[in-house]
């Protein structure tokens, strides 16, 4: 199966249908030439709306953290997007739910195979943290994120959305020392 065959199955996903209150949109974005692979959590509700992964303001945080353009970080020949859950999952009473455990269950190994082999991967969120560092199980998201060289090509990051902004407060050398590696990382596997 070729990768835009196996992309287009995913999009076509329903498998949990009956739990999403906004229906299933799975987005994904993949190419057999994907130098980087991005794994966050799940799109948020102006993505489902959209479509288009990282389209909002936790996709314009991340890529001032990684020095992408929009359209890099939207051009799949350069960079893959593969969420821990491929749909919106909805509301929770702090946030949008977590990412629904069937999709990795189901498409992670296949969609990853499909990918070249050499290639950056950011862990976007503790959910992608656990699934591909599980090493680090008992490891808060601070420590993972400031070992992130031991990883490598792994790189651990929290979630760029609102709350990051927490997280940076409460690790100040996040800002100094993370976002110009994760930079330099980017540009290396890009050029």
């Amino acid at each position: 199966m070729t990768i835009a065959a196996l992309a287009q199955e995913v999009r076509g996903c329903t498998a949990c249908a009956a739990h999403l209150p906004h229906g299933p949109r799975p987005v994904i974005q993949v190419s057999a030439t994907s130098r980087i692979l991005i794994i966050g959590q799940a799109p948020g509700s102006r993505v489902h709306a959209s479509g288009v992964p990282w389209d909002d303001r936790s996709g314009l945080r991340l890529r001032e953290w990684t020095g992408l353009s929009l359209q890099q970080l939207h051009d799949p020949a350069l960079v893959a997007i593969v969420p821990m859950g491929f749909c919106y999952p909805g509301k929770g009473t702090s946030g949008d739910l977590p990412p629904r455990r069937e999709c990795a269950a189901l498409w992670h190994d296949r969609v990853l195979s499909t990918l070249p082999s050499e290639r950056l991967t950011l862990l976007v969120g503790t959910y992608a943290q656990a699934r591909y560092l599980p090493q680090t199980k008992g490891w808060t998201l601070a420590q993972r994120v400031r070992c992130h060289a031991a990883f490598a090509p792994l790189f651990p990051l929290p979630h760029p959305s609102w709350r990051s902004t927490l997280f940076m407060r409460a690790n100040p050398w996040f800002a100094a020392e993370v976002p110009p590696a994760l930079r330099q990382a980017v540009a290396a596997w890009i050029n």
